[in-house]
């Protein structure tokens, strides 16, 4: 998709000519039917704060602190069913309590102006038996065991038999069509990580010998069957999905993660989606940035058709340049976005961002390290 801002390329040399330059993170963008004051995007971030599996009413005030009139946000990632948790007090948005309990927080951030994506996640084998119903095994694509990681311990999953996958797509479809009940204005398909949808798309996990496994092709039929079954019903405007083929996340490797990334940005051409969401190279997983000369996600963006956001590890001049050099349309920041409510503003003012802090990311209060970052003023 073609940048719709000619002054984007000659950004620098507007900035020497001006006393305010035109700073391309911060110029409109029309996304869909959606018009976006700027392209700064709320990265989806596991907040671990949904007591019992329901979205709490202090993420009202945590969402609409993030909101700016005409900023896009993506919610923390929410279970499509009780077999998709593998975290304590992430929310769900299967029953509908779950459903009702996410009403105020995405009506709060609409009465600041803000477009609110709701992220649909399965995580598969990334689970213990203790988040399962009946205490059951998680299922995957497979039944290889993921080894224990930061400090957690997970249950050995149950390959899931080819005639339970369209039930699992069932639980997609009816999720997303409770979002939009809820009244987000669409849906993040998660895609990444080293979650469900990841265990099928990535060779290194995907050991199977049924037509969801083997080629390419096969390994990524799972993934958009689901977008096929989301986009039918609720519409291809309303859905994008996370995709990160470079990853490591949970043992979830590829052997040629650019074959994959192409051919999955090339596969959801057909659906006509809103938006695709993808991880930069350099983020190894969720905490490590490397060095990756020979990989870009440009490929990807050129061959995909619709809005293209970049994430993982951007700063203020990174994100000015990707979408300056027109490598991005948007860009998704979350470590920034958490400690820095009113992230948009700082970086038009080019003011001090204030520090994240790491350990309190996943504690359960409802305010530390949640609402209680301050503002500018």
């Amino acid at each position: 998709m073609a940048i719709n801002n000619t002054s984007l390329c000659n950004w620098h040399q507007m900035a020497s000519e001006h006393e305010t330059p035109v700073i391309p993170l911060l110029t409109p963008y029309k996304m869909g039917n959606f018009n976006l004051s700027h392209r700064m995007v709320l990265a989806p971030l596991t907040r671990m704060r949904s007591y019992d599996n329901v979205a709490q009413p202090h993420a009202v005030l945590y969402y609409s602190q993030r909101t700016s009139p005409g900023g896009l946000l993506i919610s923390e990632a929410t279970g499509v069913s009780d077999s998709a948790q593998g975290l304590i007090h992430t929310p769900g948005i299967w029953t509908k309590e779950q459903v009702e309990a996410w009403k105020p927080i995405v009506n709060a951030v609409h009465a600041k102006g803000g477009v609110f994506f709701c992220q649909i996640w399965h995580v598969g084998r990334v689970s213990s038996s203790v988040f399962q119903p009946n205490g059951q095994a998680p299922i995957s694509s497979t039944d290889k065991p993921l080894k224990p990681q930061m400090g957690m311990e997970f249950t050995p999953p149950r390959r899931l038999r080819t005639d339970e996958i369209p039930q699992i797509i069932n639980d997609f479809r009816i999720a997303a069509r409770n979002a939009i009940e809820a009244g987000f204005d669409g849906v993040e398909i998660h895609g990444a990580h080293g979650y469900l949808l990841e265990q099928f798309m990535k060779d290194k996990v995907n050991d199977r010998s049924d037509e969801y496994g083997g080629s390419i092709e096969n390994r990524c039929r799972f993934a958009l069957e689901v977008v096929e079954a989301v986009v039918k019903e609720i519409g291809a405007q309303r859905v994008g999905i996370r995709l990160s083929p470079f990853t490591e996340h949970s043992d979830s490797g590829d052997s040629d993660p650019k074959a994959l990334g192409l051919y999955m940005a090339n596969a959801l051409n057909k659906y006509n989606i809103l938006y695709c969401h993808m991880v930069e190279p350099r983020m190894k997983n969720a905490i490590e940035i490397v060095e990756c000369p020979h990989h870009s996600l440009v490929p990807m963006r050129k061959a995909f058709k619709g809005t293209f956001i970049a994430a993982g590890g951007y700063d203020r001049k990174d994100g000015i340049n990707a979408v300056a050099e027109n490598r991005t349309d948007l860009v998704a920041y979350g470590r920034l976005f958490l400690a820095n409510p009113d992230l948009p503003k700082r970086f038009g003012l080019d003011a001090p961002l204030n520090k994240y802090n790491r350990e309190n990311f996943y504690t359960h209060d409802p305010v530390i390290g949640y609402t209680d970052y301050p503002f500018l003023e």
